[in-house]
């Protein structure tokens, strides 16, 4: 196929190339927060809903991959009116350690780890940090305190951290509202973690997971699953948990708000959310009736 009306080939790839799975981060790049005077509250923005079933109705897989727990991303599928008859979703949640088909839920993989002594080497240094591990089947979170409001969808059973940590868990989640991300990029990066991976968010927030586990790991199940190669995925993210994934796709796209180390693993940088840079890049590839995207992609970082 052509590249679409009014674009050159993205740089690298062949003239005729076009996505065959379209991986997409969930916060920051399809969801979108609306502030007016009654309410804040995070929407899928018309643009970027129709761009998404645009690229499915054309053949692409459109999988979800998100930090969230398997419960937190049901309803944004739902959101985006996902699966339709045809097939069902598949989604890799809580950074890759949770790969699930939908609806219903269907936990088709699950890595798990000993959380034990990183935890433990965190709260040496943030001995007021809370701690969570999700309750996958209920839908909740066993925490050390309750985290702020809006942090964590669900139930929030508070428990000691011992008992939270003392079986193997697929990921857990360190949050000191009186730190800051940088105060944990180097924090982690001090004490090395051994025996797990992290990714920290955009405030202290520190998600804990099984050593090479990560979005694209999870992703890479999927492909497999799907016969589709990683050079022939699209992924679109904006947080440090998107970097391992932008490297591995095909194509891996930035969203405009993404921190400069997350623009550097990417193919090219979008729009932010705020301009529905996750629809200037599907469109892209998947062009309206008229062949011609809304806005024209940028190949820059």
């Amino acid at each position: 196929m052509a590249t679409p009306a009014g674009q050159t080939p993205a740089a690298g790839k062949p003239a005729d190339w076009r996505p065959q799975m379209v991986a997409l981060d969930i916060d920051g790049t399809l969801l979108a927060w609306v502030d007016d005077e009654a309410d804040v509250y995070e929407t899928i923005r018309p643009e970027v809903y129709d761009a998404v079933h645009r690229a499915r109705a054309a053949g692409a897989h459109i999988v979800l991959a998100s930090g969230r727990s398997p419960h937190g991303m049901t309803r944004i599928a739902d959101m985006l009116d996902l699966p339709d008859d045809d097939e069902r979703l598949w989604i890799v949640a809580s950074n890759g350690a949770v790969i699930f088909r939908y609806p219903p839920m269907d936990v088709v993989h699950e890595e798990t780890f000993d959380a034990s002594s990183a935890v433990a080497a965190v709260l040496e240094h943030h001995p007021n940090a809370l701690v969570a591990v999700e309750e996958r089947g209920v839908g909740g979170y066993r925490v050390s305190r309750e985290f702020p409001f809006g942090e964590l969808s669900g139930a929030q059973i508070v428990t000691d951290v011992h008992e939270i940590i003392g079986d193997p868990v697929s990921r857990v989640i360190i949050r000191d509202p009186e730190a800051t991300a940088d105060d944990f990029v180097e924090l982690a990066a001090r004490l090395g973690l051994h025996g797990t991976d992290y990714v920290v968010g955009w405030t202290a927030w520190m998600d804990l997971s099984p050593v090479g586990v990560s979005k694209a790991s999870g992703l890479q199940h999927v492909c497999d699953e799907l016969g589709v190669a990683a050079r022939d995925v699209l992924a679109i993210g904006d947080g440090r948990n998107d970097i391992e994934m932008l490297a591995w796709a095909g194509r891996g796209v930035a969203m405009g708000q993404a921190v400069e180390e997350v623009r550097a693993a990417a193919d090219a940088v979008t729009e932010t959310v705020n301009d529905n840079g996750a629809a200037t890049e599907i469109n892209r590839w998947f062009p309206d009736a008229s062949g011609t995207p809304a806005r024209d992609g940028s190949d820059g970082r």
